[in-house]
């Protein structure tokens, strides 16, 4: 079964459908995290290769798809990272941010 089979929202490779600010503050996250140029609209694979990076991944030709564990680290900093920006911002909302 493929992705794109399993969730019908994913549409070539491409998340679609997330435009809330909570998904905005993970893919932001990802990108500065990993201090890559962010595109105008990524595509799942490569987002899933920066949560793997995030993880642990080293990216070498030879090391194969990144595991179920690098990915679930990379989205443990990703989380932490993303909750971070919506304090800052919801700081910044109030006025009170220096």
């Amino acid at each position: 079964m493929t992705i794109q089979a399993a969730a019908p929202q994913l549409r070539n490779g491409k998340a679609s459908g997330e435009s809330g600010r909570h998904h905005d503050h993970e893919t932001l996250s990802r990108y500065l995290l990993t201090d890559v140029k962010q595109p105008a609209k990524p595509k799942l694979n490569e987002v899933l290769r920066l949560n793997a990076r995030l993880g642990g991944v080293l990216g070498r030709k030879s090391d194969g798809e990144p595991g179920v564990k690098t990915i679930w680290l990379g989205l443990k900093e990703v989380h932490v990272a993303a909750k971070t920006l919506r304090g800052l911002r919801a700081i910044d909302d109030d006025g009170s941010c220096v």
